[in-house]
């Protein structure tokens, strides 16, 4: 008897093969389109969230910002690229250098001294895990209320840091009024509400490094310094990578604290751009969102370029396990 493949259908009959052919192309593109529905039907919400609350400001952002506004902040004339020219006139640059301060003595101090105190907590010593409590403690408190505690100790009369200053023979210091003192007494602020967070996340990572990979290295003769910057450091990097784009994100967005603290002064020395925003639409019955949106889209375009930057640089230093 020959293969049932060469079997050929007796005439007048149709092939089985020509007859289910069509059949099961049309039973799969029913089922790729059937899939493709129910997709975008589970996908509906998603997209409907980030269209209200992403896409749409986005578009009216970019909107308010090329268009003038009557006292009720109401879109008027169509005015162009006037109010990015008026902020190269204005007093821009200095908010943005102020911007540029506050985020890089915010992120650098608060990586690193997360890094320093977690690989010291590496070591074997008592009451290791306590003292990781201790450290993570500033992630439980939220901005408010971590900044009305640093109000307190900032006080020039009662404050704990002027007490301490007192202590060693140092005159007071007006940590929020004084131009010069005003913007790293806010940053101390802020390294100190990202430093549990920071610790967390390293914390999290130093666990997950394998204990032979470490043994072996001891095995090795590294130990302390070597072992910290040869092994510990270059296995956290994603850690860090992550944190370092994170937090400066954060600080780029920063308000909560400043408004608290010094509401961006003394003489502006703490207006930062997202203040500098607040100030232009809301603060003391301002209404000009014009001017608002188009540093807004300054803005994202800074969180834009800064996130590319360090993408471009620092991954190619991140080693994924």
């Amino acid at each position: 008897m020959p293969p049932p493949s060469t079997v050929s259908a007796p005439p007048g009959e149709r092939s089985l093969t020509s007859e289910s052919t069509p059949s099961t192309a049309r039973q799969v593109r029913r089922a790729r389109f059937s899939e493709s529905g129910l997709a975008w039907l589970m996908l509906l919400p998603s997209v409907g969230v980030f269209a209200l609350f992403v896409f749409w400001p986005l578009g009216r952002t970019l909107y308010l910002s090329v268009h003038g506004n009557d006292i009720f902040g109401a879109a008027s004339e169509y005015v162009g690229a006037a109010h990015y020219r008026d902020m190269l006139s204005g007093e821009f640059g200095g908010v943005l250098a102020t911007t540029a301060l506050f985020t890089l003595f915010s992120v650098v101090p608060a990586v690193l001294g997360a890094l320093f105190v977690v690989l010291l907590l590496e070591a074997r010593i008592r009451g290791v895990r306590a003292l990781r409590t201790a450290f993570a403690l500033p992630f439980a408190f939220s901005v408010a209320t971590a900044s009305v505690i640093f109000a307190v100790i900032y006080n020039p009369a009662i404050g704990v840091a002027n007490g301490l200053l007192g202590s060693l023979g140092i005159d007071r210091v007006n940590w929020l009024t004084d131009p010069s003192i005003a913007l790293p007494a806010v940053c101390a602020a802020t390294v100190w509400m990202n430093f549990g967070y920071n610790i967390l996340v390293l914390s999290a990572g130093v666990s997950a490094i394998s204990p032979e990979v470490v043994e072996a290295a001891r095995l090795d003769g590294a130990t302390g310094w070597r072992l910290a910057t040869r092994i510990t450091v270059p296995l956290l990097s994603p850690q860090l990578f992550f944190l370092v784009v994170v937090s400066t994100i954060h600080a780029l967005q920063s308000f909560g604290q400043i408004h608290i603290l010094t509401k961006g002064g003394p003489d502006q020395a703490t207006t930062t751009l997202v203040y500098s925003i607040y100030e232009k639409a809301f603060a003391f019955g301002s209404s000009d969102f014009g001017a608002a949106s188009a540093q807004a889209v300054v803005l994202l375009v800074i969180m834009l370029g800064c996130t590319a930057v360090q993408f471009g640089v620092l991954e190619r230093r991140v080693h994924y396990r």
